[in-house]
């Protein structure tokens, strides 16, 4: 696969149209729709198919679509780093789950931009499991994840911080003037939790028993779209404190009682030899 008809591919994918895409690439659109065929007969597969007006990717189109993405990406990270030089510079790709301890990243980010201005940072939000995940294909040099997760196969760091577990839930809920919520206090109410792997466990060991018993009515991955769901009644939210600002909102965070922490951890690939920019941030 070369990686200039990917780009291609890529291109008219962005673009929805073969002729825009070839205004963009300032090709002609017969050479385009040429070069287009023959990746396709050497794929074995057809990546989208040619309407009226505009091009709709088939289901192998749309999963090129999203790992040719993957692979742009990390080319040019990886070739920008290899064309530094002596001046530390290149890009650094940090992938991050919702917490708090993500300001202590960033004072420290701060801090190494002003000693050398050179350096980019790539930065993507995600859960545990999609941040591990980029890490194992090299798209990311670090994570910043909370635990529960398996760590034996990284390198990692173990900040001097925890979050805290507790329940969203909007002001007008019967458990918002509650102090602190207790297992008991969750049985049997609408509740959306993390979809991170290990998370039901942890949560099972909290409860004394398996979260099943819980009336869990939907999964989330990001908290902000969740929170918007409390907002509106409907649920209450298993979730950390302070990734949602709750100050003069319709929303309020309990913190569970006996109380359930967790570490967070920078983590990174074992093994991996750093480029200059990563290597400088994990020293």
């Amino acid at each position: 696969m070369e990686l200039r008809v990917l780009n291609y591919f890529l291109t008219v994918a962005r673009e929805k149209t073969i002729s825009r895409a070839a205004e963009v690439l300032h090709l002609s659109q017969p050479t385009l729709s040429k070069q287009l065929k023959e990746f396709e007969e050497t794929l074995g597969v057809t990546l989208f198919i040619r309407g009226s007006r505009f091009i709709t990717l088939t289901e192998e189109g749309i999963y090129l679509a999203n790992k040719g993405k993957e692979i742009v990406s990390l080319v040019e990270s990886t070739t920008a780093n290899l064309l530094s030089d002596s001046t530390i510079s290149g890009q650094i790709a940090i992938g991050a789950g919702e917490t708090r301890a993500f300001e202590f990243i960033g004072q420290f980010l701060r801090d190494l931009r002003i000693e050398h201005p050179d350096i980019h940072f790539q930065l993507h939000s995600g859960n545990a499991d999609d941040v591990l995940e980029k890490i194992d294909h090299g798209l990311l040099d670090f994570g910043l994840v909370i635990d529960p997760i398996e760590k034996q196969k990284y390198d990692y760091l173990q900040l001097p911080l925890v979050d805290y577990w507790g329940l969203l839930v909007h002001t007008s809920h019967p458990l918002a003037k509650n102090k602190s919520i207790t297992p008991i206090n969750i049985r049997g109410i609408p509740l959306l939790v993390s979809s991170q792997s290990f998370v039901d466990k942890q949560l099972a060991e909290w409860l004394g028993e398996n979260s099943d018993s819980l009336h869990i009515v939907g999964t989330y991955n990001l908290l902000y779209n969740a929170s918007l769901l409390v907002k509106e009644n409907m649920v209450s939210a298993l979730c950390i404190d302070g990734i949602i600002n709750t100050t003069n909102t319709d929303l309020t965070f309990i913190p569970f009682f006996p109380s359930l922490t967790v570490n967070v951890n920078i983590i990174w690939k074992k093994i991996k030899p750093f480029q200059m920019p990563p290597k400088h941030f994990c020293d």
